[in-house]
């Protein structure tokens, strides 16, 4: 049963229980809800911005989208009801909308609008972005061996090719490859103060959460054995 056929069933039964109209008998079972599911902590640590951007905080948005039927109307109607009746901008209408669906079971961490998961994976490094990029140059280097054999090929692959890793503005580098299994992947590259860099490895087109647990552990040993590798 999906949530908004549970939903909808819990506002029927309060409905016969209670004798109230639907309409009178959903804003009931929503506020409760709404009462009852704390904001977690990670949103909380977000939520500064977001009221900086907005004006409100996240119960005050998630509260806003079950009022307007967001489970039942879809995330392109919710977006822009957001976007358009509440005047947000529509990058945060976006994101609000997002964590709404995730905060309500009805998107997965880590997942997309189009169904597929991504996830990203960064460190901060003890070298420059020079050296970080010498290193990753060198497809033969150890710190690769974490990467499952897909992943490692493809990303030898991209450094044999035309392009490779390509400087990018503010003294940065990124690069982009693919493995075998369709796994797309975006390294970015950028300075930080005092001699150090941060790189990202942002993996896409993942057909489930198995991929998010996997890759993640499997670029989180490779980035601690390339800051080993840098070490002087």
């Amino acid at each position: 049963m999906t949530q908004s056929r549970k939903l909808k069933k819990t506002i029927r039964a309060r409905a016969r229980k209670t004798g109230e109209r639907y309409t009178a008998a959903r804003r009931m079972v929503l506020k409760r809800r709404a009462l009852a599911t704390p904001v977690s902590a990670a949103l909380k640590a977000r939520e500064t911005r977001v009221v900086e951007r907005t004006g409100h905080g996240w119960q005050h948005w998630f509260s806003v989208l079950d009022r307007f039927g967001a489970e039942e109307k879809g995330h392109t109607a919710a977006a822009r009801h957001v976007a358009e009746d509440h005047g947000v901008d529509g990058w945060y209408s976006q994101l609000i909308t997002v964590e709404y669906e995730r905060a309500r079971g009805l998107r997965a961490a880590n997942q997309r609008l189009s169904g597929e998961y991504e996830v990203s994976v960064s460190k901060v490094l003890k070298a420059p972005v020079g050296a970080v990029a010498k290193a990753l140059r060198d497809s033969k280097a150890g710190w690769a061996a974490a990467l499952d054999p897909e992943l490692r090929s493809g990303f030898q692959a991209a450094l044999a090719g035309a392009k490779g890793l390509r400087e990018r503005g503010r003294g940065g580098a990124t690069m982009r490859f693919k493995s075998a299994g369709g796994v797309s992947v975006a390294l970015y590259l950028d300075p930080k103060p005092n001699g150090r860099s941060q790189l990202v490895a942002q993996n896409m087109k993942l057909a489930g959460p198995a991929g998010v647990e996997r890759l993640r552990s499997d670029w989180k040993k490779a980035f601690a054995a390339l800051d080993r590798q840098l070490e002087p």
